[in-house]
């Protein structure tokens, strides 16, 4: 199964990394490992987190306020965003 980041997903988690290591050393690498294994839960298992819009889910990551929003695709998932659950809720949806 294959994992396929939007462009702006991927800045998402670039930025919260750096974030999160510029207040602790390591701290980073935790939100990176938290993520890994949010996103391995929703190949594992895609149908078992909630829908929030159409076809997207939302799996909670562990630890640190963020969630990963995905949609189910053919041969894998597609990560849309990952969140930060105290941003807009809706600043996400323009992607495709």
């Amino acid at each position: 199964m294959t994992v396929t980041f939007h462009p702006e997903a991927e800045k998402e988690f670039n930025d919260a990394i750096d974030y999160y290591e510029a207040i602790r050393s390591g701290l980073g690498y935790d939100f990176s490992i938290e993520i890994y294994t949010a996103v391995q839960r929703s190949v594992s298992l895609p149908k078992t987190w909630p829908i929030l819009v159409g076809e997207i889910r939302r799996s909670l990551v562990k630890r640190f306020p963020y969630a990963v929003l995905y949609a189910e695709e053919d041969d894998g998932i597609s990560i849309i965003a990952i969140m930060h659950l105290h941003r807009h809720p809706d600043y996400w949806k323009d992607r495709s």
